[in-house]
C-alpha cells in the first residue's frame, strides 16, 4: 500500500485517502537471491512457467519467452504489467549475481538521474498545492507537471501558482510546466485548451492530450500546439509504438515503470532511432531509473512522492533535482513483508469507478468545464 497522505489522482477520479494498493512479486532462486518487480498478478502461473527453472540471468531471452506464453490471449493490460514485475525481478537478480547495481551493471556511468515533480494533485486545494510543490523545490525540483483537463481557467490558475513557488525557489530562474489531462479530451478541445493556456504560459509537454492510440490524433495536436505531446505511459509493447511514430504524433517518448525494464529499453532504442528523447513515469520506478542512465536519450523522470510504499526501502536519495541511485548490488529494495501484510486494505478498489483507473462515461464528450477541482469524480475506500 502506497499511503500519499493526501488525494491523488487526475482528470479521471480521485483517491480521497491517498491509500492506493502496490502489487509486488517476488522471485526467489536456488542460489539464495530475491528479486523484486512492482506490478500486477494477472494469469501469474502461467506466465511464471515460461522462466521456472530457467537461469534468471538470461533476462531477455526469458522476457520474450513470457511474451510467447500469452501470445493466444495477448499480452495487453495487467498481463503485460506482470510480464514487466516479472522481467524487473529477473534483471534485479542478475545484478544482484554480479554484486554491482543495476545501472552500472546496464552500462551506465552517473547515478544521478534528473527528475521532474508530479504530485498527482487534481483533487488538492489551492494551499495544499503550493504546500506540496514547495516541499518538491525543497529538493531542488525545477519543473513540474500538474493533473487538470477540466478546466481551462483553473489548469491556468494552478500552473501559474506552481510557476510562482518554483521560480521562487530557483531566485527567479523560469520553471518547467507541464500539463497532464490522462486521455480526457477530444482532438479539437485539446488544441483549444492548450493554445488558450499558452497564451499566458509555456508549457514542455502536454501529456496524453487524446486517446493513447488515436495516431492521427495526436499529431494533430502536436503540430496545433507550441507545446510537445508526451505519449506512452499506457502502451505495452512496440507494435504499439509503430503507428504513433510512423505518423509523427509523439514528441516525447514515453514508458511506465510498471511495464519492466526489457520493455524500457527496447522502446528507448526505437525512440532514438527517430530522434526523440523518453521520459519514463511511474509511483515507484527505481527499475527505470537504473536503466534510464544507459540509454542516450533519457530526458527526465517523474517523481511523484518522496516516499517509497509502506514495506518499502529504497537505495536512492533526491538531491539538487535529481535522484541518485545508491550503490547497492540489484536495484537497491529491501522488502519488509510483515509490513505488507499489515497494509493491505484495498483488494479491489483500485479499480472501482470514480478512481484514476476507470475511465468516466463522460470523459472525452464533455461540453462544458468542471469548474471546481472536487467536482471531480472521487473514492474513498473503507477498511
Amino acid at each position: 500500500m502506497h499511503e500519499w497522505g493526501r488525494p491523488v489522482g487526475d482528470a479521471n477520479g480521485v483517491y480521497a485517502d491517498g491509500n492506493v494498493p502496490v502489487p509486488i512479486i517476488m522471485v526467489h532462486t536456488d542460489e539464495g537471491i530475491t528479486g523484486v518487480g512492482l506490478g500486477p498478478h494477472t494469469h501469474l502461473d502461467t506466465i511464471f512457467a515460461a522462466i521456472e527453472g530457467e537461469d534468471p540471468r538470461g533476462v531477455t531471452a526469458l522476457y520474450d519467452r513470457m511474451l510467447r506464453q500469452t501470445f493466444k490471449a495477448g499480452h495487453a493490460g495487467a498481463v503485460f504489467g506482470t510480464i514487466g514485475a516479472l522481467d524487473t525481478a529477473l534483471w534485479d537478480i542478475k545484478a544482484q549475481a554480479a554484486g554491482e547495481p543495476l545501472w552500472r551493471l546496464l552500462g551506465g556511468r552517473d547515478r544521478r538521474v534528473p527528475a521532474y515533480a508530479s504530485g498527482l494533485d487534481i483533487g488538492l486545494t489551492d494551499e495544499e498545492l503550493v504546500s506540496l510543490y514547495q516541499v518538491y523545490a525543497g529538493h531542488g525540483l525545477r519543473a513540474a507537471k500538474l493533473k487538470g483537463g477540466l478546466d481551462i481557467e483553473r489548469d491556468r490558475h494552478r500552473l501559474t501558482l506552481i510557476r510562482e513557488v518554483l521560480t521562487e525557489a530557483a531566485h527567479g530562474s523560469r520553471p518547467g510546466l507541464i500539463l497532464d489531462v490522462n486521455e480526457a479530451w477530444t482532438r479539437k478541445q485539446a488544441v483549444r485548451h492548450v493554445c488558450e493556456l499558452e497564451r499566458t504560459l509555456d508549457l514542455i509537454w502536454i501529456e496524453e492530450p487524446v486517446r493513447r492510440w488515436d495516431a492521427e490524433g495526436l499529431a494533430v495536436v502536436s503540430r496545433g500546439v507550441r507545446a510537445s505531446v508526451a505519449t506512452g505511459e499506457n502502451l505495452t509493447g512496440l507494435e504499439q509504438y509503430r503507428p504513433l511514430l510512423a505518423a509523427g504524433a509523439v514528441d516525447i517518448v514515453q514508458m511506465a515503470a510498471v511495464w519492466g525494464i526489457t520493455h524500457f529499453l527496447r522502446v528507448s532504442a526505437l525512440a532514438h532511432a527517430h530522434d526523440l528523447p523518453v521520459s519514463p513515469i511511474g509511483t515507484t520506478p527505481i527499475g527505470l531509473l537504473h536503466a534510464a542512465t544507459s540509454v542516450p536519450n533519457h530526458m527526465i523522470s517523474e517523481l511523484q512522492d518522496l516516499r517509497p510504499p509502506l514495506g518499502v526501502s529504497v537505495d536512492l536519495t533526491v538531491e539538487d533535482g535529481a535522484f541518485i541511485l545508491g550503490n547497492s548490488a540489484g536495484l537497491g529494495i529491501t522488502i519488509d513483508e510483515d509490513a505488507l501484510t499489515s497494509s493491505t486494505r484495498r483488494p479491489d478498489g483500485a479499480m472501482t469507478a470514480g478512481t484514476p483507473n476507470v475511465r468516466p462515461e463522460h470523459a472525452g464528450r464533455r461540453l462544458l468545464a468542471v469548474a471546481d477541482h472536487s467536482a471531480a469524480p472521487q473514492h474513498r475506500s473503507t477498511p
